[in-house]
């Protein structure tokens, strides 16, 4: 049995906890407890071994996959992940992992979504393993049993009996309340967008149904090519489940959320006796029915409030009623029209490298960075016109060129780089390298650089 895990999306309804720099699927939702995409990773282990396991994802989010991996302490293929080379949407990004897969045989392939929540985690892979029967002729979708109606998801009409599960009558759109009232009580489940089946099966309907990503993989010899002859974003659902004769349902009851928006989250984390969801430091008085999150070392106090969503990042404030979450896509378009950067950045950023966050920042005068350097790792050797850089290191040993000069710098220690000079930053200990650096100049943009050589 095979894996593929979908890793490439960038939600906008849970700005700004997901920006589209470091999504929903990788955040730590409960402080350090493991990210959704780290818990989906070890769900697949429970049905594959770790080299049967694809992630197909995007070049922003590739060095992130890699260190939610080593963050559980498995050393992973970087072969292993696929990366889109622009978004199809999940039809070609499954049969990218498909035809990665066909190259070494025949073989059942289960597809997770990286951003779904499940508690049962243990139970959903033994349903799995008891469900592969029904991949000899069918491509199965796993639908969940709703506990409510609920109006955000696309809903399946279960047909005849089918070994352990059922072929589909068809599938229905997002509906309104009272039609999803009426599918609900007419036994109906939500399509979560989990998949099954055989990759012989699969291909043949993909080449019947969307021809044009059948050929278009045929034909070429790099999934670059290969996604330059898609021409249009198709999703699984529309693509092949809606279309094909060969699919069957697979009830499920295994505690799952999409996590789509903060309204989600309230039903899904603990709450105290007053129904608020928040951090153990909070102080809320005369308050019911909250869901309140802050950055790690803030306190908030809440006194008198009702039915809110509080969000506080360091760069960002998002407060709002909490039937009304679905809208916060809405200030993401509007960001995204101010070209303002909060819709893609988070102070803190994740690179080949390691990752680095910024501490503290006055436009056009300093910026003060946190960087942190895997082991191994070093930057490109390069060169910054506008402005000057004050390294101390903090934690472990730097290796630093300057102008083709090398000089170890121990943890106490510190060194200046003047606009011009060519630099690099390297850690060649065996522990991480964390340094603060300290920006001085006009301009602090991050596209004053001139690169040399780069890994």
């Amino acid at each position: 049995m095979k894996v593929i895990i979908l890793a490439g999306g960038s939600g906008t309804r849970l700005w700004p906890l997901s920006r589209s720099r470091y999504p929903k699927q990788f955040i730590k939702l409960q402080g350090s407890k493991p990210s959704l995409f780290q818990e989906t990773f070890k769900r697949s282990l429970l049905l594959a071994g770790l080299d049967d396991i694809y992630v197909v994802t995007n070049e922003k989010y590739k060095f992130l996959v890699m260190g939610e991996v080593e963050e559980l302490d498995y050393k992973y293929n970087e072969y292993n992940i696929i990366v889109e080379p622009e978004v199809k949407n999940t039809l070609p990004a499954i049969y990218a992992g498909v035809h990665e897969i066909a190259k070494k045989g025949n073989d059942t392939v289960v597809v997770f979504p990286s951003d779904h929540m499940i508690i049962k985690g243990q139970e959903f892979a033994n349903i799995i393993k008891s469900s592969e029967a029904l991949t000899k002729d069918s491509i199965i979708t796993f639908g969940i049993k709703p506990n409510s109606p609920n109006t955000g998801y696309g809903y399946i009409a279960p047909g005849n009996k089918k070994l352990n599960g059922y072929e589909i009558k068809e599938f229905k759109e997002k509906p309104d309340y009272e039609t999803a009232v009426t599918y609900v009580n007419g036994g109906y489940y939500w399509n979560a967008g989990i998949f099954m089946f055989n990759t012989e099966i699969f291909i043949n309907e993909v080449k019947l149904y969307a021809e044009n990503i059948y050929n278009a993989f045929k034909s070429s010899n790099t999934i670059k090519e290969a996604f330059s002859k898609i021409d249009e974003k198709i999703s699984m659902d529309y693509g092949i489940m809606e279309k094909s004769k060969n699919i069957a349902v697979k009830p499920v009851d295994i505690g799952w959320n999409d996590l789509g928006s903060f309204d989600s989250f309230y039903e899904v984390f603990d709450k105290d006796e007053n129904s608020n969801i928040s951090h153990a430091d909070s102080i809320i008085i005369d308050s019911k029915d909250n869901y309140i999150y802050s950055g790690k070392g803030k306190l908030v106090a809440a006194v008198g409030i009702n039915d809110l969503i509080v969000v506080d990042n360091r760069d960002a404030l998002l407060i709002c009623k909490k039937d009304k979450s679905q809208k916060v896509k809405k200030i993401v378009e509007t960001l995204k029209e101010r070209n303002d950067s909060r819709v893609e950045y988070h102070v803190q950023d994740y690179r080949p490298w390691g990752n680095y966050k910024v501490l503290e920042e006055e436009k056009n005068s300093f910026k003060i960075k946190r960087i942190k350097l895997s082991q191994g790792k070093k930057l490109s050797y390069q060169m910054h016109y506008y402005r000057s850089e004050h390294w101390i290191v903090v934690k472990g040993m730097a290796k630093v060129t300057i102008d083709d000069i090398e000089k170890l710098v121990s943890a106490g220690e510190s060194i200046f780089i003047k606009p011009g000079q060519k630099h690099r930053l390297e850690n060649p200990g065996k522990i991480p390298l964390e340094i603060i650096e300290v920006q001085m100049g006009d301009y602090l943009e991050e596209d004053d650089i001139v690169r040399f050589d780069d890994d």
